[in-house]
C-alpha cells in the first residue's frame, strides 16, 4: 500500500494513531496528536478512512491485512484436549505464539511475558477446576523450564515432564489439586 504525506494511519498492532510526516524506503515516520514522532515499517500501519473519526477496537478500520489477522484469531483452536475422559489444558509458552513481534524486547522482557502468562492460564485452570495443563515451554537452555517449575512450587499443584511421546522433552504437565492440602 502507497501512503501519502499528511493520511491518518493507526497502527495494527498497537492503540496509536497519527498523522504521516515522512516516507522513507519501506518505513513511514508518524506524529501522533501529542506531538511524539515514531517510525513503523508500512505493513505495521493502516490507513484511516476520512468516515472514521474515532477507532475503536480495530472495528471501524477497512484494512484486509487486519481482517485476516483478526480470522486468523477466530480460527485458533481451543487449548483444551480430551484424552481418555480427561480434560487437558495446553498452554504454548513459546514467544511467538505469545505475540506477534518481539521488537524492542530482550530475553528479560520475552521471559516475562512468557511467566506472565503461564501464571495467568494456571490461576484460570486452577479457578475453573481443570484438571490438568500442559505447559509447552521447548527444550531450549532451560531457563524457561526452571522458572516455570519454581512458579508451580507456589500453588497446590503436582507436576512432571509431559509424555515424550507426545511433547517430546519440552513440556510440563501440571495435576492441580481440587482440594488443597492444609
Amino acid at each position: 500500500m502507497r501512503f501519502q504525506i499528511g493520511q491518518k494511519v493507526a497502527v495494527l498492532d498497537d492503540v496509536l494513531k497519527g498523522v504521516v510526516v515522512q516516507i522513507f524506503d519501506n518505513h513511514i515516520l508518524i506524529v501522533d496528536s501529542e506531538g511524539m514522532q515514531y517510525e513503523f515499517p508500512e505493513n505495521e500501519l493502516v490507513v484511516i478512512d476520512k468516515d472514521q473519526h474515532e477507532l475503536t477496537k480495530f472495528s471501524d478500520i477497512n484494512n484486509k491485512l487486519l481482517k485476516e489477522k483478526i480470522q486468523e484469531t477466530k480460527n485458533k483452536k481451543s487449548g483444551f484436549i480430551k484424552q481418555k475422559n480427561e480434560m487437558v489444558f495446553e498452554v504454548d509458552l513459546h514467544i511467538h505464539q505469545l505475540t506477534s513481534s518481539t521488537r524492542g524486547m530482550d530475553n528479560y522482557d520475552m521471559l516475562n511475558l512468557q511467566m506472565e502468562t503461564a501464571k495467568r492460564k494456571l490461576e484460570y485452570a486452577i479457578s475453573n477446576r481443570i484438571p490438568k495443563v500442559v505447559f509447552i515451554h521447548g527444550v531450549g537452555e532451560g531457563v524457561l523450564k526452571s522458572e516455570l517449575r519454581f512458579l508451580l512450587k507456589k500453588y497446590p499443584v503436582d507436576f512432571y515432564d509431559a509424555s515424550y511421546q507426545k511433547y517430546g522433552l519440552g513440556a510440563t504437565e501440571v495435576y492441580i489439586y481440587q482440594n488443597p492440602k492444609s
